[in-house]
């Protein structure tokens, strides 16, 4: 599906009068990473997953940042009519909903921060760099996002993933265009919005995967204990790819978070 200003592409399941729970999936994902739990949510919420602005068939912004990107989420809200979204922002998909809470902190009814941090840290740093390097630097020497999916994703993941999940984290990975994949990577430094993370007022799960190396769990329970109504759950033996490794925990873990809003309201 289209947004009326032909700028998002995204997919849906379940009643478009229903609570909208949006999805937002991460530098090596699409819309259908998403796909099982549009199918599991999709009972009880308008379930919605963007295509990220430059991926699948939604238009490409003309300067990428995280700043730029949450003001696309919000004109997606806009476009879409959806009064009071879950947002479920999955690594960048969990930055731009922190970015997007600074300006807009009553407009979410929840959020989910999804295998991501508060901050990537001094474009300067050692760690930064190497993690830029190793990501940019086989394209750089000729390599292709498709040639890469299979090395990036079994990088990514932990113990025991769904195959079907990694088929499907391959597929999407593979067709990232290499120029949005540039785009975003580069787009994380100097991320940090650490300091408003004691202004985020509304109930907030923070996921994370024991064996997640990019954002990894203790990082993650430390990011919640500044959030004043987080929740923080920690899945055994998975990587960074929990909605596609652990199909099955992922949305237990987020099932249970959307009960326990529906008993606070």
């Amino acid at each position: 599906m289209i947004t009326k200003d032909g700028r998002f592409a995204y997919e849906a399941a379940g009643d478009p009068g229903g609570t909208p729970l949006i999805f937002l999936h991460g530098i090596g994902g699409a819309a259908r990473a998403w796909r099982q739990q549009l199918a599991t949510f999709g009972d009880r919420f308008h379930a919605i997953a963007w295509d990220m602005p430059g991926y699948g068939g939604s238009a490409p912004l003309a300067s990428v940042s995280i700043a730029a990107l949450a003001d696309a989420l919000q004109r997606f809200i806009e476009q879409l009519g959806a009064s009071k979204p879950i947002l479920v922002g999955h690594s960048i998909g969990g930055m731009i909903v922190q970015k997007w809470l600074v300006q807009s902190p009553k407009l979410a009814r929840a959020v989910v921060l999804a295998q991501t941090s508060p901050a990537f840290g001094k474009a300067d740093g050692d760690w930064q760099k190497s993690f830029i390097a190793a990501r940019l630097g086989p394209l750089d020497r000729g390599e292709t996002m498709k040639s890469l999916a299979p090395s990036l994703v079994k990088e990514l993941v932990g113990d025991d993933p769904d195959p079907k999940g990694m088929e499907l984290a391959r597929e999407c990975m593979a067709s990232v265009p290499e120029a949005s994949y540039r785009a975003m990577m580069l787009a994380l430094i100097g991320f940090d919005q650490r300091s408003t993370l004691k202004d985020i007022s509304i109930p907030t799960l923070l996921l994370s995967g024991s064996k997640d190396n990019n954002a990894p769990a203790p990082m993650m329970a430390k990011t919640a204990t500044y959030i004043p109504s987080a929740e923080y759950v920690e899945l055994d033996a998975v990587g960074h790819l929990a909605n596609l490794e652990r199909p099955d925990a992922f949305n237990d873990a987020l099932g249970r978070f959307l009960n326990s809003i529906a008993t606070k309201t």
